[in-house]
């Protein structure tokens, strides 16, 4: 052991994460880690986000559906494959801005080992606040790499907005584009020879393709309450962003963070919207196909209450399957704030409305003809 003066220590301080200045078009970023689906991660992620759909409740049920076993939930994939980007991405972020483009591939089971790889497509400076700009970046998340059932199970387009770590830095600017990922959702073929109706009764009986007719709003009645069990919730995924977990960061420095406030993780109210509308809309599911667009229109904190509504925009055929049809939504996120005075038709008395989230979401869903 050095018997050195602990005064003539070399101190290093680490700084962490990308700023603005340190991300370039065309630069590609394989994200540290990965990440295993444990059965305690599944448990913990689906039970907590109220998912009803039984193939994440019920081994048999998705057996018999031609999934191997129990399947993550859309929410979870998403959880699992966007914190791995965070620390490369996001840790220097002030706001996740907009998804696109997320489309879901090959199912993930428990035992399934995620890794993802991000492309950078696009750096541009802020027109308004010179300390920031928007990083678009493409990922990618895959299963099992160098297993004979490794595939691709999501790629999504996001919008940041990051601070530089020096103002006076510059920067790379310019956009490439995102490349053509093969990602389609695999879905169990129907068989005719099974009794699915033997199990119709482990859903709802008014969630089928049949049931949703366009230009119709579902409020869905449950709502969450955000604790401060964000913070682990946040930590077992492996989400490095500071602003979700470090208050004396925030309390340094208010201006730079929304509302002065640690913000919850834009996962979380994402996960929370979808499984509060599970019930009904995705309880006869079989996947979910596209999320087209998605934000975050105002920030999530402790102690907020989350709800959800989901508009039925129009259905469709699924191409060469007579037993399933497409459901075109948007999933909408909303919290209640006190107002004083504040009377309108969309609250109570003293209380306002905000909007908190919004989702442009495809659904695979079964259709009663064929499964009840």
């Amino acid at each position: 052991m050095s018997d050195a003066p602990a005064e003539s220590l070399r101190t290093i301080r680490k700084k962490t994460g990308n700023f603005l200045e340190d991300f370039s078009p065309g630069q590609v970023f394989r994200h540290k880690g990965g990440k295993t689906v444990t059965e305690g991660l599944f448990a913990t992620f689906t039970e907590w986000s109220y998912t009803t759909n039984p193939l994440a409740k019920n081994a048999r049920y998705a057996r018999a559906y031609g999934f191997e076993g129990l399947t993550c939930p859309p929410g979870l994939v998403m959880l699992v494959s966007f914190s791995q980007t965070v620390e490369d991405v996001s840790e220097n972020a002030r706001a996740n801005l907009a998804y696109t483009n997320m489309r879901f591939g090959a199912p993930v089971y428990v035992g399934d080992s995620i890794e993802v790889e991000t492309k950078v497509l696009g750096v541009r400076p802020s027109s308004s606040r010179p300390n920031l700009g928007i990083v678009h970046v493409q990922s990618t998340a895959r299963k099992n790499l160098g297993s004979d059932d490794a595939a691709v199970v999501l790629t999504w387009e996001r919008k940041v907005q990051v601070y530089k770590d020096d103002d006076d830095a510059e920067l790379n600017p310019g956009n490439v584009e995102p490349d053509e990922i093969d990602c389609e959702l695999w879905l169990p073929d129907y068989d005719p020879g099974r009794d699915y109706k033997a199990l119709a009764h482990l859903t709802n009986s008014d969630t089928y393709w049949e049931d949703f007719e366009p230009a119709t709003r579902i409020e869905h009645s449950r709502g969450r309450t955000v604790t401060a069990e964000h913070i682990p919730v946040t930590a077992m995924l492996d989400n490095t962003s500071q602003v979700h977990c470090n208050k004396y960061l925030v309390d340094l420095y208010p201006d730079y963070y929304l509302g002065g406030k640690l913000i919850v993780f834009g996962g979380i109210p994402f996960t929370l919207c979808l499984g509060l509308s599970c019930p009904d809309v995705g309880d006869n599911a079989l996947g979910d196909l596209v999320y087209h667009t998605g934000s975050h229109t105002a920030p999530l904190f402790e102690g907020d209450t989350v709800f959800a509504a989901t508009e039925i925009l129009g259905k469709r055929d699924l191409d060469g399957r007579d037993d399933l049809g497409v459901v075109e939504t948007r999933l909408l996120g909303h919290k209640f704030i006190r107002e004083e005075g504040a009377k309108t038709e969309d609250a109570p008395g003293g209380w306002k409305k905000v909007q908190i989230f919004e989702l442009q979401r495809e659904l695979v869903v079964k259709r009663r003809s064929h499964y009840a």
